[in-house]
C-alpha cells in the first residue's frame, strides 16, 4: 500500500464533524490533514477539537495545499458541485456529500470535468460498503429468497426550521433530496436494474415548500420497490426485501450505529454484524480507489442515474 491519503474537508457541516471526521480518523489507508471554513475562527475551533493538523479560514486556501490529496466534501447540496469542481481543477480527488448534484445537468458537468482532470470523483453513500448491506445483496443474488419481486422502504426524521438547510428548496431540500435518495439508491444497487417507471404522490409544507411527505412507486424489469420518506414524521427507517421464497428484513438500513452490532432478518432467522463505523468503511474505499487506481465505490455514472429517479419524482408527482 502506498502513503496514507491526506484528506481535506470543505467545511464544519454538523455531519462532517460529528460523523465523518471522527469515522474517518480511524482509517487505515487515509488521514483527514486539514479543514476550511469561510469563517477561520470556526476551523481552528474544528481542527482543535478533532485533532486536525491545519485549518484554514477559506475553501480556496485548502485547495491550494499542495500536502491534499482528496476533499471530503459535505457543503450545503447547492455547493456541492461547484466546490467539487474547483478541488477537481485543483487535481484533488473528491469524495462528495450526496445528492452530488441539484439536477442531472449538474452532474453531467461534474463528470466531464472529472474526465478532463483525470481525479476520482465519487458519492458519498457510505451505505454501498456496509457488511449488513454487502451481505443482503449477497443472499439475494444467491437466490436464497428465490426470486427478487418487490421491495418496501421508509425513511423519516422530524424536522420543521425554516432555517435548517435541508428545508430550504434553492438550497437543495426537500425528503427526496436529503433521504428519499437512499432508498432509491438502494433499491437500484440492489435489483442491478434501473426503475422503468417512477410514480410519486408528494405533499409539500404550506409554508417552507420543500416536499415534506412523498409515497413513491419504482417499477424496475424484475419488480416493484415502494417507499415513503418524509421531514415531518417520528423518525424511522426500514428496508425490506420480499422474494418468491422468502424475504430479508434490514433492521437498521440507512443511520447504522457505530457502537453496537447490526442485524438482518432472513424469514425466522437473524444475522448480526460486529460493530463497525460505515464512515471509516467509506473512507477507506474511497483511498482505496485512489491507491489502487480502481472504481470508487460510487460513481457518478452511477449518481447520474439516482438524480434521473429524483427527477421523476420531483417533477411528475402529484401534489395533494
Amino acid at each position: 500500500m502506498t502513503d496514507k491519503i491526506r484528506w481535506g474537508v470543505l467545511g464544519v457541516a454538523g455531519i462532517a464533524i460529528k460523523k465523518v471526521i471522527p469515522a474517518m480518523k480511524k482509517c487505515t489507508r487515509g488521514e483527514v490533514s486539514a479543514i476550511a471554513s469561510r469563517d477561520r475562527n470556526r476551523a481552528e475551533h474544528a481542527a482543535r477539537e478533532l485533532g486536525i493538523p491545519k485549518s484554514y479560514g477559506s475553501y480556496e486556501e485548502l485547495l491550494a495545499d499542495p500536502a491534499i490529496d482528496a476533499i471530503y466534501n459535505p457543503l450545503p447540496n447547492h455547493l456541492h458541485v461547484p466546490w467539487s469542481i474547483k478541488a477537481a481543477e485543483a487535481g484533488k480527488h473528491v469524495l462528495c456529500e450526496k445528492p452530488v448534484s441539484l439536477h442531472t445537468d449538474e452532474c453531467c458537468e461534474l463528470m466531464a470535468v472529472r474526465d478532463r482532470t483525470g481525479v476520482k470523483i465519487g458519492e458519498a453513500f457510505m451505505v454501498r460498503v456496509h457488511p449488513q448491506w454487502l451481505r443482503t445483496r449477497e443472499l439475494i443474488r444467491a437466490g436464497a429468497i428465490g426470486q427478487l419481486r418487490s421491495i418496501s422502504g421508509f425513511f423519516s426524521y422530524y424536522n420543521v426550521d425554516p432555517a435548517n438547510i435541508r428545508n430550504v428548496p434553492e438550497f437543495g431540500g426537500g425528503a427526496v433530496m436529503d433521504i428519499g435518495c437512499y432508498p432509491i439508491t438502494m433499491s437500484r444497487w440492489i435489483f442491478g436494474e434501473e426503475p422503468v417507471d417512477v410514480q410519486a404522490v408528494i405533499e409539500r409544507d404550506p409554508v417552507m415548500k420543500i416536499d415534506r411527505l412523498v409515497s413513491t412507486i419504482l417499477e424496475f424489469p424484475s419488480g416493484q420497490s415502494i417507499f415513503t420518506c418524509s421531514t415531518q414524521l417520528a423518525p424511522y427507517q426500514r428496508m425490506q426485501f420480499f422474494g418468491t421464497k422468502g424475504r430479508v428484513d434490514i433492521e437498521i438500513p440507512f443511520n447504522a450505529p457505530p457502537d453496537r452490532p447490526t442485524r438482518i432478518f432472513i424469514n425466522d432467522e437473524t444475522e448480526e454484524f460486529p460493530v463497525c463505523d460505515q464512515y471509516t468503511l467509506q473512507g477507506d474505499a474511497f483511498a482505496r480507489a485512489i491507491q489502487e487506481n480502481t472504481e470508487v465505490p460510487v460513481p457518478l455514472e452511477d449518481a447520474l442515474r439516482n438524480m434521473e429517479v429524483i427527477e421523476k419524482i420531483l417533477g411528475t408527482g402529484a401534489s395533494l
